[in-house]
């Protein structure tokens, strides 16, 4: 391995920022360290005033009119993601015994598509929807799959391996002007691009903490005022008895933390890192074996930290272990789903051909990137590029 190793993995997971590392220290240091903010003694009644500050914080990162009531912390984003798709599913069905189909992206997280069986076992019926080549959902096919029966619609803020943003807003209206619930998971997109979730009209969205520089193991669902959503599990009263259990504020001071150190400077590091990644896209594809996933990266709309190549001839596999050795770390799809070294269900979706999906890298990286790191990767990939002839 190189003397120096650099981490382009930040879609996976990123680094606690210092702000949050600072946060979690002064907690531990506080006489609410560990206490219960549900308690009604004194050292409850603090920490409870802490959990709402810091409720508030994140409802603030979502929007200016969203309130502290809207945001439900849980433990991280998936399970943010299955409270918001089979909980606003099966909400929205009790309310009308019609609504017993639910549509998805077919490039959702594995959180997202593992969980479909469940609603299946449920009663419902699920349709997917595919993105164009392009890797975004058009409102036409949402549209072409919508009716009556459908309960929730759930497709996400921008994907987790191309970066490609959705349509969120055209895909809400369509699916409210049937009268179904929308939920996105913004696992991705949260803090790394801005956004309104009164400008976006969801319903639901879901975030987590570690991929903003936050802990690992802490998220959150926005839940817009009177939706109906109905828990997954049962076993106390916290956050609303949506998400039952003591609420981890150790964790959720660091998320608040996170949030607030990036909440205003949010759009002065997509003006930076954009030029970074179209940088990266340009040099790395001027290799003829080298092509952007989603065909025209510079017209696409795309998160500005993520770069999504595949490389003709060589599997995702050594391609990431060579750069490994390299001193670099990338990844070739969702983290979740790095033990399964087959083709990438996204790419897929969007039409990529399997031998070349199997050839696909991600390059992510944020605010804290060293540009001349980024160099560096450059010589290293077309390194193993030309030394890996097909």
């Amino acid at each position: 391995m190189s003397d120096t190793y650099t981490n382009l993995d930040y879609a996976a997971s990123t680094p606690m920022r210092p702000e949050a590392i600072r946060a979690q220290l002064d907690y531990d240091a506080s006489e609410i360290a560990g206490a219960n903010p549900n308690s009604l003694h004194s050292l409850g009644r603090k920490a409870a005033q802490v959990l709402e500050s810091c409720r508030r914080v994140v409802a603030r990162s979502f929007g200016s009119r969203v309130r502290a009531s809207e945001v439900l912390f849980c433990g991280g984003g998936t399970e943010a993601n299955v409270l918001a798709l089979i909980g606003l599913a099966e909400a929205a069905r009790a309310a009308d015994r019609r609504r017993d189909r639910v549509v998805v992206s077919a490039i959702e997280h594995d959180s997202i598509l593992d969980n479909l069986p469940q609603l299946r076992a449920l009663g419902f019926t699920v349709d997917t929807v595919k993105p164009n080549r392009r890797g975004y959902v058009e409102p036409s096919e949402l549209e072409a799959l919508m009716g009556p029966d459908v309960a929730l619609v759930s497709v996400m803020f921008a994907n987790n391996e191309t970066g490609v943003i959705q349509p969120v807003r055209a895909l809400s209206d369509v699916a409210h002007a049937h009268g179904a619930v929308y939920h996105a998971d913004a696992v991705q997109g949260w803090l790394h691009v801005p956004f309104d979730v009164a400008d976006l009209a969801v319903d639901a969205l879901s975030i987590a903490g570690h991929k903003v520089g936050g802990p690992v193991g802490i998220g959150a669902l926005y839940l817009k005022g009177r939706t109906p959503i109905r828990p997954r599990s049962l076993g106390g009263g916290q956050e609303r008895g949506l998400r039952p259990g003591t609420q981890d504020l150790r964790a959720i001071v660091g998320l608040a933390a996170a949030a607030d150190a990036l909440m205003p400077h949010v759009a002065e590091h997509v003006s930076v890192l954009r030029p970074l990644a179209d940088n990266l896209y340009d040099r790395l594809c001027s290799n003829s074996r080298v092509h952007a996933t989603m065909g025209d990266w510079a017209d696409s709309d795309r998160l500005p930290g993520i770069v999504s190549i595949y490389v003709e001839g060589i599997d995702s596999e050594e391609l990431i272990l060579k750069l490994d050795g390299l001193g670099f770390a990338v990844s070739a799809a969702s983290a979740c789903s790095s033990g399964s070294m087959d083709a990438s269900h996204v790419l897929r979706a969007m039409g990529v051909p399997r031998e070349d999906a199997l050839g696909s890298l991600r390059i992510s990286f944020d605010d804290r990137v060293d540009p001349a790191a980024l160099d560096r990767f450059v010589e290293a990939f077309f390194e193993v590029v030309h030394d890996a002839r097909p």
